[in-house]
């Protein structure tokens, strides 16, 4: 899994985490946590950052997609891209949808995820700790907090980043003792390989 704040800001770590080329690979972009959104320029980005390493972008907004389509879609690509958004709308969406279970299934059999901000706190047991940065009033259908629960820790994107400095450092003092937080910016990403993970480039 390649989990990061900004996937545009550390496409050359993509590289030296894919290894080689990814050219006439299929990936399944989900850019539901966006549509909540009025800035969401980051999801053009992404998609352009994908395509200029040959992959094929496949679509999937699964908050109108029948589950056929995104148990298709999910199954046949190569490799799964979440973007960045509004975390509550885009688990309340993943849930209603059967996308989450689907998901989980795909990793677990060792598809590869990429995570963005949202696409990325997703992954953690519960998005509760990121009220400070999220609306979670914009998912109102939302039941419980509790997430996909795929890594044992909390990605806190945007560290030291314009305009989330101030939430994030308001999560990480919240529940520092608490929770094990793994706070990155938007110039660093989180690999995680089995069971372990670790924290690939610099401090913006």
């Amino acid at each position: 899994m390649f989990l990061a704040s900004s996937f545009a800001d550390v496409e050359t770590l993509f590289d030296k985490f894919v290894g080689g080329s990814v050219t006439g690979k299929t990936v399944t972009f989900i850019p539901t946590a966006s549509l909540t959104e009025t800035v969401n320029f980051y999801v053009a980005a992404g998609r352009e950052a994908l395509e200029k390493r040959g992959l094929i972008v496949d679509e999937l907004d699964v908050s109108t997609a029948g589950k056929e389509e995104i148990e298709s879609k999910l199954q046949k690509n190569d490799y799964i891209y979440v973007t960045g958004g509004n975390t509550f709308f885009l688990l309340q969406e993943l849930k209603r949808s059967g996308a989450d279970s689907l998901i989980v299934e795909q990793i677990s059999m060792g598809k590869t995820y990429i995570g963005e901000s949202a696409g990325s706190i997703v992954l953690s047991g519960n998005i509760e700790y990121v009220k400070a940065m999220d609306d979670y009033t914009v998912a109102p259908k939302i039941v419980t907090f509790s997430s996909l629960g795929v890594v044992d820790f909390y990605p806190v994107p945007h560290y030291t980043n314009f305009p989330f400095k101030e939430s994030v450092e308001s999560i990480i003092s919240e529940y520092e003792g608490e929770l094990n937080l793994c706070p990155i910016s938007n110039s660093q990403a989180i690999v995680v390989n089995g069971s372990g993970f670790e924290v690939w480039g610099m401090e913006s």
